[in-house]
C-alpha cells in the first residue's frame, strides 16, 4: 500500500479550489465518443496521493488519464470536475437483497457501484416454481436490467439444504458432504465468487468444523474467497471463532464479515484483536475483514434466544416445558446486550419502538414479551458495540468498508454508510482521504479478486464516483433510515451515468461472474 502524505489542510484547500471552479452537478450532453471528466482530483483506489488531472472514458473503460483537450475527445460528454474528487465506484463487500426485485438507488446515491450478495450462509435464488439453485439465478440476473454491478457468494446453509441435509444434523454423512461439494462446484463454475457461512444462524449453528472444512479446498481450487458471519462475536469468544473460520477456509482466502467485539469497550481491546489478526497474516494466513461505521447491528431477535429454542425445535413445546429456564436466559442475555432499551425494532408491528417501549405497550415485562414473540417474532437494530472500539477496527488497513445493508432495511447503514465514512472519518481527519477511498474500493476488489474494478487506471472498467468531500452527508438515522445520502454528484457504472442530480438516471449494472471478471 502507498501511504499518502496529503494533509487535512490540503484536502480542505483542494475542496475550496473546487468550489471556486464550480461544484454544481455536472452538465453536458452524452456523446457517442464517451465521457471526459476534466480537472478532477483523482483518488484512484490504490492509496496513492490524489492528483489533479483529466480522465477519458470510452465505452465501458477508462481510456486515458492526463491532460486531455476537448478536441482530442471530440463528441464526448464533458463533465467539468472543478477540483472535485473522482474515485472508483465503491464496492460493498457485504450486502443483502436481490436486484431482480429490489431498488438499489439508495446505494447508488452513496456512490456504490458494486454489491456482493450471498452472505451469512444464504444464496440468492429464484422464487419457488422456477428453476432452482444459484446458477439459474445468475442467468436471470445476467439477462436483467439492474441498478448496480452484482457479484455473489454461495451460502453454506443453502448448499446444505439443497444437499437434503436436515437443519439439526450435526454430522452429515460422507455422501451428504459430497453432495454439498458437488453443488458448490457447480455454483463456482457458474460464476460464484466463493463461500459464505452464517454460524450464528440456522442451519450454520449446527455445522461442525469437519463439515465446514470439507468445502475449503473446492473454494480454493477456483480462486474463491471464504467469508463468515462467525460462530460468535463476543469479546471472550471472537478469537476462537476466528481460529475456526481460518481452519474451515483452508486453503482458500479467509475474510471476516462485519468485524466487531461485543461487550468490550475502548481502543485497547481493538488493538489486541488487530494484533491477533496481523499475527495470523505474518504466519501466512491470507486474512482480511470488513466493518461498517455504526454501533448497532441489525438482525432477527432469534439472536437473543438459546439454541435449544431454534428451528427445528418445536418452540411451543419448549416454551411450555422450559419457560422458567427460558425466562432466566432471556433476562440475562438482554441485560448483557445493554437492556431492553438497546433493541430498536425494525419490523412490523413494532417498528420504531424499543423492546422496552413495545413491552410496556403490551402491559408486560420485556421477558414475557419476548417469550410471546418467539425467535421468529421480528428483527431490529441491536446497540451492542462501543464507538471507540469499532472506530479503531475500521481504521486498520486490512479492514474494508461494507454496509451489511439491503434496500428497505430500517437501519441507516443501508443508505448512509459511505457518506458517513467519508464525512466522519476522512474529512474529520481520522485517516487520509486516499486511504478511506482505498478501503472502499481497491481493498474489497482485491479481496474479491476483481481484475479491473476498484481502481482507476487505463483499461479498467469505468465505475466512477465524482464528489466534493465537504458536501458529502449521511442524512439517514434510526428514526428515518431511508433518507438518501447527499454529495455524490455523479455515479458512473460501466461507463454510463447511473446516478446524477440526486436521481437514478439509468440501469447500468452488470452481473460479475467469477472467471469472467476476476484475476
Amino acid at each position: 500500500m502507498t501511504h499518502s502524505t496529503w494533509s487535512r489542510r490540503e484536502v480542505l484547500t483542494a475542496m475550496a479550489a473546487g468550489a471556486v471552479c464550480g461544484l454544481a452537478p455536472a452538465i453536458g450532453r452524452s456523446g457517442s465518443a464517451g465521457l471526459l471528466l476534466r480537472d478532477v482530483l483523482l483518488v484512484d483506489g490504490t492509496g496513492a496521493p490524489g492528483r489533479r488531472t483529466d480522465v477519458l472514458v470510452q465505452g465501458d473503460r477508462v481510456e486515458r488519464i492526463g491532460r486531455i483537450s476537448a478536441g482530442s475527445a471530440r463528441g464526448a460528454r464533458i463533465v467539468e470536475g472543478g477540483g472535485r474528487v473522482l474515485a472508483p465506484g465503491f464496492i460493498d463487500i457485504h450486502t443483502h437483497g436481490d436486484p431482480l426485485r429490489d431498488d438499489y438507488a439508495g446505494f447508488l446515491a452513496m456512490g456504490v457501484t458494486t454489491i456482493v450478495l450471498g452472505q451469512d450462509g444464504g444464496s440468492p435464488a429464484l422464487p419457488d416454481g422456477e428453476a432452482t439453485g444459484l446458477p439459474a439465478w445468475l442467468d436471470a440476473v445476467d439477462a436483467a436490467a439492474i441498478d448496480v454491478n452484482v457479484a455473489t457468494l454461495s451460502g453454506h446453509g443453502a448448499l446444505r439444504r439443497q444437499a437434503r441435509i436436515d437443519d439439526e444434523t450435526r454430522r452429515p454423512s460422507d455422501a451428504g458432504l459430497e453432495r454439498m461439494r458437488a453443488l458448490l462446484e457447480a455454483d463456482l463454475r457458474a460464476g460464484s465468487h466463493g463461500l459464505s457461512t452464517g454460524l450464528e444462524y440456522v442451519p450454520g449453528i449446527y455445522a461442525e468444523l469437519r463439515e465446514l472444512a470439507a468445502l475449503g479446498p473446492t473454494v480454493a481450487r477456483h480462486g474463491g474467497v471464504a467469508m463468515s458471519h462467525m460462530r460468535s462475536e463476543d469479546d471472550d469468544k471472537v478469537r476462537q471463532s476466528i481460529e475456526e473460520h481460518i481452519a474451515a477456509s483452508r486453503p482458500a482466502r479467509t475474510h471476516i464479515s462485519h468485524l466487531k467485539m461485543m461487550y468490550a469497550k475502548g481502543e485497547a481491546p481493538a488493538e489486541s484483536l488487530l494484533a491477533f489478526l496481523h499475527d495470523k497474516r505474518r504466519a501466512g494466513v491470507p486474512l482480511t475483514a470488513d466493518a461498517y461505521p455504526y454501533i448497532a447491528g441489525y438482525t432477527g431477535i432469534a439472536i437473543l434466544f438459546p439454541e435449544w429454542t431454534l428451528p427445528p425445535a418445536d418452540y411451543a413445546a419448549v416454551r411450555a416445558a422450559r419457560r422458567d429456564e427460558l425466562a432466566a436466559y432471556l433476562e440475562a442475555r438482554v441485560a448483557r446486550r445493554g437492556g431492553p432499551e438497546a433493541l430498536l425494532f425494525g419490523s412490523a408491528p413494532h417498528a420504531g419502538k424499543t423492546l422496552a417501549q413495545a413491552a410496556a405497550e403490551a402491559d408486560g415485562g420485556f421477558v414475557d414479551f419476548l417469550i410471546a414473540l418467539g425467535p421468529g417474532g421480528g428483527s431490529g437494530a441491536h446497540f451492542t458495540m462501543d464507538e471507540a472500539l469499532q472506530s479503531r477496527l475500521l481504521l486498520d488497513p486490512i479492514v474494508g468498508i461494507c454496509t451489511d445493508g439491503s434496500p428497505g432495511m430500517r437501519h441507516p447503514r443501508a443508505t448512509g454508510t459511505y457518506a458517513r465514512w467519508i464525512g466522519e472519518y476522512a474529512v474529520a481527519g481520522k485517516l487520509p482521504l486516499e486511504e478511506a477511498v482505498r478501503k472502499a474500493t481497491g481493498l474489497p476488489a482485491s479481496v474479491m479478486g476483481f481484475a479491473d474494478r476498484g481502481v482507476i487506471r487505463p483499461g479498467a472498467s469505468a465505475d466512477l464516483v465524482l464528489f466534493d468531500p465537504a458536501r458529502v452527508r449521511a442524512r439517514s438515522d434510526y428514526v428515518d433510515p431511508f433518507a438518501r445520502a447527499e454529495g455524490f454528484d455523479l455515479v458512473v457504472a460501466n461507463g454510463r451515468p447511473a446516478f446524477e442530480n440526486r436521481e437514478r438516471v439509468g440501469k447500468a449494472g452488470r452481473l460479475l461472474r467469477r472467471g469472467a471478471d476476476v484475476r
